[in-house]
């Protein structure tokens, strides 16, 4: 891989950034909707702060890490005045303690367990934490969240909670063959939302739909995410 240098890479972050702002306008306007409708995550995962702080000054408002050391270790050096930073990676429960305070919200809940130790841990801290519910679109093994055929049950569970709020729900859809396939998951992810939006239940404010990333957020947009997660498409190729 072709190492640049920090000021080619900045110019890149540059470029990337307001290139992906005109194709999430195009994409919103198709929706019927403005590009202040959606908000557009920096995922920073593996990058170095002194790039994650360059997206910062370029207009980026929100920033996801995957794991939580990797988010405690950078944010002493990030520039986070104005700026949200959301868990999105699977999270573990000795890892909730660490986590709880530090983020605005935890985008993969997908469990009973992971939701009561979090509202634990925020209500001894004296906060409420918001939080997505992970959804397993796709019904894949491999793949961490809750299956759709579960959803309700879980999500009438955790908002018995004290110190936890959902916002809305989180999805990655499987890789598919096609355009049609994948905007099939992303459909289908928009009616489960718009459906749990409909019942106005108590302790919940459903208002977030987190789904596309760097190879689909054009579609997911236009399949009604108004949260997409993109990484490699503003900072380049990770490296591992």
């Amino acid at each position: 891989m072709e190492c640049l240098s920090a000021e080619e890479r900045f110019r890149n972050i540059d470029y990337n950034i307001e290139f992906i702002k005109e194709r999430i306008n195009e994409a919103a306007v198709k929706s019927s909707r403005k590009f202040e409708d959606i908000s557009f995550m920096a995922v920073t995962k593996t990058v170095e702060p002194i790039f994650i702080n360059r997206a910062l000054e370029r207009g980026i408002t929100l920033i996801g890490e995957n794991k939580v050391q990797e988010l405690l270790s950078k944010k002493p050096y990030l520039k986070l005045d104005g700026c949200e930073a959301h868990l999105i990676g699977h999270l573990q429960t000795n890892k909730v303690k660490q986590i709880v305070g530090e983020v605005s919200m935890i985008e993969s809940v997908d469990s009973l367990k992971i939701a009561m130790e979090i509202s634990k841990r925020s209500a001894a801290k004296g906060i409420t934490t918001e939080c997505l519910i992970e959804v397993n679109i796709g019904g894949e093994e491999s793949k961490t969240g809750i299956p759709a055929d579960m959803l309700d049950e879980l999500l009438y569970q955790i908002i018995e909670l004290p110190a936890v709020k959902v916002k809305g729900l989180m999805t990655i859809p499987p890789i598919c063959d096609s355009e049609a396939e994948l905007m099939k998951y992303f459909s289908k992810m928009h009616e489960i939302f718009i459906d749990i939006k409909s019942k106005k239940l108590d302790n919940t404010d459903i208002s977030i739909l987190s789904m596309g990333m760097s190879g689909d957020y054009e579609q997911a947009i236009l399949c009604g995410s108004n949260l997409v997660r993109i990484g490699s498409s503003v900072f380049g190729p990770r490296l591992y």
